[in-house]
C-alpha cells in the first residue's frame, strides 16, 4: 500500500462535499472499495483516514485480544462502531456527515494531513496548533 504523503487544505462545500487530494486517492487506486474510511479520533480532535484493506488489517489486530473481553469490545466499538465507508464520487469528492464534520470543526476547509499508512482530517487553524506542539515534541525529545 503507498504511504499518505503532506498536508492538503480542501474546500468544504454547503453540502458537506470535500476533494480528497489526488494523491491521497492514488494511494487508494489498488482498493476494492474506491473511497475512504473515516472516524473520530481517539486522540485529537480530527478524523482518521484509511482504505478498506487498513480497516481488513485493524480487524485482524483485533483477533489477538479476547473476542469477549472488554478491551477488544471497546476498542471494536471505537473504532468499528462509529466507522463510515464514504465512496468517491466522480470527480474525487467525499460527502462528509455533519457529525464528523462537528466533531473535527469543519466548516469551509478541511486539512488532510498525510501519516504514512493513515491520513487526518483536521480543521485547518486546529492543525496549525497541533503542528507546533508535534514539532516541539520531536525537538525536545
Amino acid at each position: 500500500m503507498a504511504l499518505f504523503l503532506s498536508t492538503y487544505v480542501n474546500k468544504v462545500d454547503r453540502k458537506g462535499r470535500v476533494s480528497v487530494p489526488a494523491s491521497f486517492r492514488a494511494a487508494l487506486a489498488d482498493q476494492a472499495f474506491q473511497g475512504v474510511v473515516l472516524f473520530r479520533s481517539n486522540n485529537h480532535a480530527c478524523l482518521e483516514g484509511f482504505g478498506r484493506s487498513a480497516m481488513d488489517t485493524l480487524g485482524d489486530r483485533l483477533d489477538h485480544f479476547d473476542l469477549f473481553s472488554a478491551e477488544q469490545d471497546d476498542m471494536a466499538t471505537a473504532i468499528f462502531g462509529e466507522a463510515v465507508q464514504l465512496p468517491f464520487d466522480g470527480d474525487g469528492r467525499v460527502v462528509l456527515p455533519s457529525d464528523l464534520t462537528g466533531f473535527a470543526g469543519l466548516d469551509e476547509q478541511a486539512a488532510f494531513v498525510g501519516l504514512g499508512r493513515k491520513f487526518q482530517i483536521w480543521n485547518p487553524a486546529a492543525f496549525e496548533e497541533r503542528r507546533a506542539a508535534a514539532r516541539k515534541s520531536v525537538q525536545d525529545k
